[in-house]
């Protein structure tokens, strides 16, 4: 029980961290739709995001990685008997977590050298501006863990390459996304157009925190949990909107920062290197702690020059 309550904290903190871009173009979106269509997509939209993409998805990736078992034959072992489908999970384990892990780095890599941020550390500033080491670095990563997959194993050389493929797909729709954002405030789009487009926005938002919860636990019903959690807690952070969420300017470091932790944590189990339950949540739930306290001093001082 303790094991479990210890994976589900850190499963609803990754999903908060790691959503905080999605909460905020939410806050900017919905500024532009009138107040009942702010009020469906707040209800509708949360029992879509928990239910169709964050309760559907960690399902899909399972089966995706066990081809031995039905679709249905999942589903009744994950309800009715967790423990042992975690047990004719860990055939597929290297498998599921390398493919995630590769993408997870990559998401990290990508808004470390070409991303657009507040600076917490002078080196993430020297960093950025080699941004064109970005697809040096990714090469070289992605050829280390391939052809130490081959040697390992030839099918996670697959798995790596998917992982990547991933990346690179949902990374072209983000991009496209953000460019669409701007243009959404401004253009007189009908309100149910401008909800549709969230809708779509949050399914590829929500595949980093499923992802991800893989690096915490493969007890399904664990990460339905405590990702669903953290939807709920992503749209309260809608409701209050960007202003709040604004006051803690390096919050999306911290989430960065623990996509790249993870990822790395899911490359190295993968080649069977073996880490306690608790070192996921824990570094998840540290890196926020470091980043919240940056922001707070950084709002502390931001004040103090306003106000001297």
């Amino acid at each position: 029980m303790v094991q479990s309550l210890i994976v589900i904290l850190g499963l609803i903190v990754f999903e908060v961290i790691s959503s905080v871009d999605n909460a905020i173009v939410n806050a900017h979106v919905l500024k532009t739709v009138p107040e009942k269509y702010r009020k469906f997509f707040l209800l509708w939209g949360l029992l879509l995001a928990v239910f169709v993409m964050r309760g559907v998805l960690p399902f899909v990736i399972v089966w995706l990685a066990n081809a031995n078992l039905s679709f249905g034959d999942l589903i009744s072992l994950v309800f009715s008997d967790p423990e042992r489908m975690e047990a004719s999970l860990e055939h597929s384990k290297p498998l599921l977590l390398l493919a995630g892990g590769v993408y997870l780095f990559f998401v990290f890599l990508s808004w470390l050298f070409l991303e657009e941020k507040k600076y917490a550390f002078l080196v993430e500033h020297f960093i950025h501006k080699q941004s064109v080491w970005f697809y040096a670095l990714s090469s070289l990563f992605i050829t280390l863990v391939i052809y130490t997959a081959v040697k390992t194993e030839p099918g996670l050389a697959l798995a790596a390459s998917i992982g990547a493929t991933a990346f690179f797909l949902t990374d072209g729709f983000r991009k496209n996304a953000e460019d669409k954002e701007q243009k959404l405030e401004k253009k007189h789009l009908s309100a149910w157009s401008k909800l549709l487009y969230l809708e779509v926005l949050d399914a590829s938002f929500s595949i980093d925190g499923v992802i991800g919860a893989f690096a915490f636990t493969l007890s399904v019903p664990l990460i339905l949990i405590g990702n669903g959690i953290g939807a709920f807690v992503v749209r309260e952070f809608t409701i209050k909107g960007i202003n709040l969420i604004s006051k803690f300017a390096y919050l999306k470091n911290g989430a960065m920062y623990s996509i790249g932790m993870l990822g790395g944590l899911m490359v190295l189990e993968s080649f069977g290197r073996e880490f306690d339950f608790w070192v996921a949540p824990l570094n998840t739930c540290a890196l926020l702690g470091l980043f919240l306290f940056l922001s707070v001093r950084e709002a502390r001082l931001a004040q103090k020059d306003t106000h001297p």
